[in-house]
């Protein structure tokens, strides 16, 4: 039986804050990824020791979706991978919403403002569950954030469109999808999996 690989939703936790790492995201380290792998139709949590795992359904995933994924996950998840973390193809829904508006949204904004439902925290609320070693509270808080994301990501592949609040009333940002991912490309396996 042959098993179609389809799309695995991340969202990447840190050990720390930018200021910290003088804004260095190699220096960020991870606390914490969660996921939601379209092929099993599981969400999952990954801890740090726990990356290889991840980075195998990341080598067979059809693309990876996130929220600021090119520009932040990603990038954290970089000194962690034995390979070339930019050879994945990606659905970032930031860069879409930036492409549309010509600026950016937090998460939080476009969630409340297409799906009636907002962000259980904010990031430096992870940062403190980490050091506080409370991985109930930040395995939720990070699935959370993979919840919104897929759902953002599946209302925007329906309808094409995602929602915002402006200081005029709610406002449509236009998401095109085609001409997305069209080509694709081997990924090499660097855990040899």
């Amino acid at each position: 039986m042959i098993i179609m690989n389809k799309p695995l939703v991340i969202d990447v936790e840190t050990q720390y804050s930018f200021q910290e790492v003088d804004h260095d995201l190699s220096r960020l380290k991870i606390s914490l990824v969660g996921t939601y792998d379209y092929t099993s139709g599981l969400y999952k949590a990954y801890h740090e020791n726990e990356l290889p795992d991840l980075f195998k359904l990341m080598e067979h995933a059809s693309e990876i979706i996130g929220f600021n994924l090119n520009k932040f996950d990603l990038p954290v998840l970089a000194p962690y991978y034995l390979g070339n973390i930019r050879q994945f193809q990606t659905l970032d829904i930031l860069e879409l919403v930036y492409e549309s508006l010509g600026f950016r949204l937090a998460l939080n904004d476009i969630a409340s403002a297409t799906l009636g439902i907002k962000k259980s925290g904010h990031g430096f609320m992870a940062i403190d569950y980490f050091r506080n070693n409370d991985w109930k509270k930040l395995e939720r808080y990070c699935l959370d954030d993979v919840r919104i994301t897929k759902s953002l990501y599946e209302f925007a592949k329906m309808k094409g469109k995602l929602l915002f609040r402006s200081v005029h009333g709610l406002k449509e940002i236009k998401i095109n999808f085609t001409g997305k991912n069209k080509s694709r490309h081997a990924v090499t396996l660097s855990l040899g999996i």
